[in-house]
């Protein structure tokens, strides 16, 4: 099994997760992560340079990887046998330091490294833990407690082949704080962003302009059946998330109109 994050190697919510799967019965771990935090880099790669790794003893007997890649390369580089004589057979991401619900998995790098694992073949999970201030953001937050998540990953692990997961679909799990009032099976939200522009001061190197334009809590359309009513109520949201992203209910009528006649004009031109 690999087990990777977003916020980092040295992220609590890494190790504390590491620490249970190790005491999991059949896990042969091993960590690939980032070297520091990757949040909100989605299914980010490095195409331009080489990826620097860095063999990290854990202070247990045990040791890791960490790489200045993204999560998504922490995936690709243990799938390509950056651990000799090993290959993942799960990809686990997290846990997460704070909730990816609803919208914000597409901006996720938790999320993503999972996904990597869908490309590959591979069972994945991807974990986040709200905060203990109850936000819904990933962004937000600065205490956790991750021993429910960590136990509950632990234990999907183990009945993983049992969980009726049609192929190519990942599993997207939100743990909210508190006490947990149970489990529910849950469908991606929908999100209310209030990002504006807001000017900064100006870069003190080349004299430019700079602004923020994210940062504001987001909320988010309370409807029942979804990842963030399920957190929000106190209950760990479990999200079947697949890739293909294709509208198949749109591909009838657009296949019906006339797109070839957007050509001609093209054509007269260049004759």
């Amino acid at each position: 099994m690999l087990l990777t994050n977003d916020d980092g190697i040295d992220a609590e919510g890494l190790q504390r997760l590491r620490q249970e799967l190790l005491r999991t019965p059949g896990v042969d771990l091993a960590t690939v992560a980032p070297d520091g935090n990757r949040s909100a880099i989605g299914r980010g790669i490095t195409t331009r340079r080489a990826l620097a790794v860095e063999r990290i003893d854990f202070g247990d007997g045990t040791h890791g990887y960490a790489t200045d890649g993204t999560p998504v390369d922490c995936v690709r580089l243990a799938s390509l046998g950056l651990v000799d004589g090993w290959t993942p057979e799960i990809v686990v991401a997290g846990i997460n330091h704070g909730s990816n619900l609803g919208d914000d998995v597409t901006y996720s790098g938790t999320v993503a490294a999972a996904m990597e694992g869908l490309l590959l073949g591979l069972p994945a999970i991807a974990v986040s833990q709200q905060s203990e201030k109850r936000e819904m953001d990933f962004r937000l937050g600065l205490d956790f407690l991750f021993d429910e998540a960590a136990r509950f990953t632990s234990r999907l692990v183990q009945e993983l082949e049992a969980v009726p997961l049609p192929p190519s679909t990942l599993l997207n799990i939100n743990v909210p704080a508190g006490d947990v009032d149970g489990v529910e099976v849950a469908r991606l939200g929908k999100r209310i962003y209030r990002d504006r522009l807001e000017a900064a001061d100006a870069d003190p190197q080349t004299g430019r302009p700079t602004y923020f334009i994210y940062g504001a809590d987001p909320g988010y359309e309370d409807e029942p059946g979804t990842d963030l009513a399920a957190v929000a109520a106190g209950r760990i949201a479990v999200t079947p998330v697949h890739m293909d992203l294709t509208h198949h209910d749109g591909l009838g009528p657009l296949s019906t109109s006339d797109l070839a006649r957007l050509l001609a004009p093209a054509v007269e031109e260049v004759e």
